[in-house]
C-alpha cells in the first residue's frame, strides 16, 4: 500500500475524538518490555497476561472482543463505553496510531498508510479538532520511552542474528559445505508466526518474551540491556560446548529463528530480513 511520509513538524488532525474505532480489527505487535508494561497495568504477571491476551508466544495482542466498527473484533483490552483498560501501559503501536515509524540509515521516519489521513474514515470529526505537529503528538502520547524500547530491541534482534552468524561462519560449519542452515533461515523468514513460534519452542520463546527482570520497568534501555545479558548467558550455557556440525547447524537455526520472531514483534518484515542476512552470509562464504 502507498504510504505518505511526514515530517516531525507537519501538522495533522491528531487530536483523538475517543470514539474507539481504532480499537477494532487492528494488528498490535508487542516487544517484551511492552508486554511487561501491559501486565503491570493489568496487575498480573507478564506470563499471565501473555497466556490470556496474546498470540504467538506474546508478540501480538488478541483481537477477540465483541464486534464493533465495520463488524470487526475489538482488542482484548477494549471495554465498550469505557475505552482501553490498560491505557497507561498501551504499546507504541497504539501511541503512534495512525502513524507508522521506520528507521533508515539510523534516522527515524514517520508516515501513514495511503494518501488520505486514516482517521478521517472512522472519526471524521477529528478534522474539526485542534491539529498537532507530529512532535507535539508524540509528546502528548508519552511515546519517548516506548520508542527507546523499540530501538533497543532492534539492536538486541541484531545481536541474536550475530550469534547465528557466528555459529555458521566462525566454527567451520560453513566451510564444511553445509547448505541446510541458509535453507532453513530462508524458510523461517516466510513461516507464519505460529509455525515459527512452535519451531523455536516454549523454552526459548519464554526467554525471548518473558525475561526474569523484576525491576527497571521505568527504564526501558536498562531493561532491554538486562534482557540481552540474560539471553547471552542462556546461549553460552546451551551452546558453549557444541562439537558436531549438526549441533552447530541446529543452534544457528534456533537463534536465527528467535531473531526473526522478535523482528516480527517489533514490526520488521522477517522475510525481507532473512533474505538480507542470507546475502550477508553468502558473501562471507556460506553456501545454499
Amino acid at each position: 500500500m502507498e504510504t505518505t511520509k511526514i515530517s516531525i513538524r507537519d501538522k495533522l488532525p491528531l487530536t483523538c475524538s475517543r470514539t474507539g474505532t481504532c480499537c477494532y480489527g487492528k494488528l498490535v505487535l508487542l516487544n517484551p518490555w511492552e508486554l511487561a508494561c501491559l501486565a503491570r497495568e493489568k496487575k498480573i504477571t507478564p506470563r499471565e497476561f501473555r497466556d490470556l491476551y496474546c498470540e504467538f508466544g506474546g508478540i501480538r495482542l488478541r483481537f477477540d472482543g465483541e464486534a464493533g466498527w465495520k463488524n470487526q473484533k475489538a482488542c482484548s483490552q477494549y471495554i465498550a463505553n469505557f475505552g482501553c483498560s490498560v491505557h497507561l501501559g498501551r504499546p507504541l503501536c497504539c501511541r503512534l496510531y495512525p502513524l507508522g515509524r521506520q528507521i533508515q540509515s539510523e534516522k527515524v521516519h514517520y508516515m501513514y498508510q495511503g494518501n488520505k489521513f486514516p482517521c478521517l474514515e472512522g472519526c471524521p470529526e477529528v478534522s474539526a479538532l485542534p491539529h498537532l505537529t507530529i512532535g507535539e503528538y508524540l509528546k502528548d502520547q508519552e511515546a519517548d520511552n516506548f520508542e527507546k524500547a523499540q530501538d533497543e530491541y532492534l539492536e538486541m534482534m541484531q545481536n541474536l542474528a550475530d550469534i547465528a552468524f557466528m555459529l555458521l561462519l566462525d566454527t567451520g560449519l560453513a566451510e564444511s559445505g553445509d547448505k541446510k542452515t541458509l535453507f532453513l533461515w530462508r524458510k523461517m523468514g516466510s513461516e507464519p508466526p505460529e509455525v515459527l513460534a512452535n519451531r523455536i519452542g516454549h523454552e526459548w520463546i519464554d526467554c525471548l518474551m518473558l525475561p526474569e527482570i523484576s525491576d527497571d520497568l521505568e527504564d526501558p534501555i536498562l531493561f532491554v540491556k538486562k534482557h540481552n545479558d540474560l539471553l547471552q548467558l542462556k546461549v553460552q550455557g546451551k551452546f558453549g560446548y557444541l562439537q558436531t556440525n549438526q549441533e552447530l547447524h541446529e543452534a544457528s537455526v534456533l537463534i536465527m529463528g528467535a531473531a526473526l520472531h522478535l523482528a516480527r514483534g517489533i514490526g520488521t518484515n522477517p522475510k525481507n530480513l532473512a533474505e538480507h542476512w542470507i546475502d550477508i552470509a553468502k558473501n562471507h562464504g556460506a553456501l545454499e
